[in-house]
């Protein structure tokens, strides 16, 4: 027990089981009056160690890096051709960003990963307003930050309404939605919600959109996945900025 380790003795034991019986270290305060000075330098030191213990577990969580950031002198030959593809345009991306810092690990997974996103992200049969969309109702569904944070400006710049993503912030089913929009946000929400779609939906989402671009969006939405708990795995957190973060649903 801790107070062994610390070398304080059963006085000290008979403390901390006092002030359990008094509603906690803050309710014994009330009872200290029965405890000699000895005793309460003994109190008080128990609270500072475990103080400090907590403080450190504390930093440590804060301080600790899942996947830290690689050095170029780090990378390896494959690695190193991986990183100056994704700093080409249109991508533009730096190696040291999640999710990019995070595929690393494996060139050849991150390679498949980046083509697929490079077709979904600029040369998928939707438009910039659709795709982008598709790409935060995922977020959403994942209550995914830092997805939502770098994809939220490419989607009002896109043309999507901002009065949307104000109402997916909090959860709510999106208000003002266009024709195409609430057919994607249904086809969309039915995978998520129901892991189904339902005829009317499918037919609805087919006839608006194509074949094609039914498939392209549901490639999105995997993607989208594979990236969501990727940046979970690694606990990436967005800058602080005004981009509005994402509020847990309704209960």
């Amino acid at each position: 027990m801790l107070f062994a380790e610390l070398g304080v003795g059963h006085e000290a034991a008979r403390v901390h089981h006092a002030s359990r019986r008094c509603g906690g270290v803050a309710a014994y305060c009330g009872c200290v009056g029965a405890f000699t000075g000895d005793t309460m330098k003994q109190l008080f030191a128990i609270m500072l160690v475990a103080l400090g213990i907590g403080l450190s577990q504390q930093a440590y969580s804060q301080d600790r890096q899942r996947f830290p950031k690689l050095r170029s002198d780090q990378l390896t030959p494959e690695q190193k051709k991986w990183a100056d593809e994704i700093a080409a345009a249109p991508r533009n991306a730096k190696f040291t960003n999640p999710p990019y810092n995070i595929y690393l690990r494996s060139p050849e997974l991150a390679a498949h990963a980046t083509a697929m996103a490079g077709y979904l992200r600029w040369k998928s049969s939707l438009p910039p307003r659709l795709s982008e969309f598709a790409i935060l109702i995922t977020a959403r569904q994942w209550t995914q930050q830092y997805e939502w944070h770098q994809h939220y400006p490419l989607a009002i710049k896109g043309g999507l309404n901002p009065k949307i993503l104000a109402d997916m912030v909090v959860g709510k089913r999106p208000s003002e939605l266009k024709e195409d929009e609430t057919i994607l946000y249904e086809f969309a929400t039915e995978l998520y919600r129901d892991k189904n779609v339902s005829d009317a939906t499918f037919d609805a989402a087919v006839t608006k959109f194509g074949e094609r671009s039914v498939m392209d969006i549901i490639g999105i939405l995997g993607y989208y996945d594979f990236v969501s708990m990727t940046l979970i795995a690694a606990k990436a957190e967005p800058p602080q900025d005004d981009i509005p973060r994402l509020q847990p649903f309704p209960k």
